[in-house]
């Protein structure tokens, strides 16, 4: 049998990770070069590499202070998708209850919403109406539940094989006891998906956090980069290079979570929890 598909299969997928790849690269040596060159010739040929656009935004913006802002705002958020949705997404797929399939409806729905569409009502209600302006929890409220989360999660509950629940009732466990000793422990697929689905959203949101509040010791990383880059950056010695070296120091924690959770995303045999 001739090799040549597989070795033209192979080329094509390298060519497409080469070119998925590049504007990371792009992005990479654009931030570290002394001197701005915004032509792609310029990214083959670097020269004069330095850290300086690095460490005049350290010079402007807090970054661990930022960072860890971020680590809170963006945690609280995951906490609360991974609860809620976990909770939502069972009783949506294992509960029997009058309308259930009416809510699943309204869930999807409100996936059709922009999100800017509801800031202004946000704002009024979780800073005028609960007075949480200046807070991490104003911050982290409305993103608390993600209707796509509820979705991964129900979907990936309506593949579990009936008989694991109903051997678990037959036992005598409660619903609570199911879902924490059955379905959770099956439900790692899903979960990553949905941590780095939902991860994503709070950590590059800006606009948001900016309407909470304007203290800039609570401000995430996205809000003091943003600021950076549209009132400083352009002052500074290599403007090209600090807007890419803000955009470098925003995307290596989303970049450093994928690399270290994508070995887990393996195909899981949902059936060998069942017997015969």
């Amino acid at each position: 049998m001739s090799r040549w598909p597989t070795v033209v299969r192979y080329v094509l997928l390298f060519g497409g990770a080469l070119l998925f790849l590049f504007p990371f690269y792009y992005m990479l040596i654009g931030s570290l070069q002394s001197e701005p060159d915004t032509s792609v010739a310029g990214a083959f040929t670097p020269s004069d590499l330095t850290f300086q656009n690095y460490a005049d935004i350290n010079s402007r913006v807090d970054l661990v202070g930022s960072l860890v802002n971020s680590g809170i705002f963006t945690g609280g958020v995951l906490l609360g998708t991974v609860v809620f949705g976990v909770l939502a997404g069972y009783a949506l797929a294992r509960l029997r209850f009058r309308g259930r399939g009416t809510l699943f409806v309204v869930v999807l729905l409100v996936q059709v919403i922009p999100f800017q569409l509801l800031l202004i009502p946000l704002y009024v209600l979780i800073v005028r109406g609960y007075g949480l302006a200046d807070s991490y929890l104003g911050m982290i409220l409305p993103f608390a539940i993600n209707t796509t989360a509820v979705f991964v999660f129900r979907q990936f509950f309506l593949q579990l094989p009936d008989d694991l629940f109903a051997a678990a009732r037959l036992d005598g466990a409660s619903e609570v006891r199911i879902l924490w000793s059955v379905a959770l422990p099956l439900v790692r697929p899903a979960l990553l998906t949905a941590v780095l689905l939902t991860f994503i959203g709070p950590w590059n949101e800006f606009l948001w956090p900016f309407l909470v509040t304007k203290q800039a010791d609570m401000q995430p990383l996205a809000v003091s980069l943003a600021n950076y880059i549209s009132n400083v950056s352009a002052r500074a010695a290599n403007p090209f290079g600090a807007i890419l070296a803000g955009a470098c120091v925003l995307a290596a924690p989303a970049v450093a979570l994928f690399i270290a959770f994508q070995r887990h995303f393996v195909s899981t045999d949902l059936g060998s929890g069942v017997k015969g």
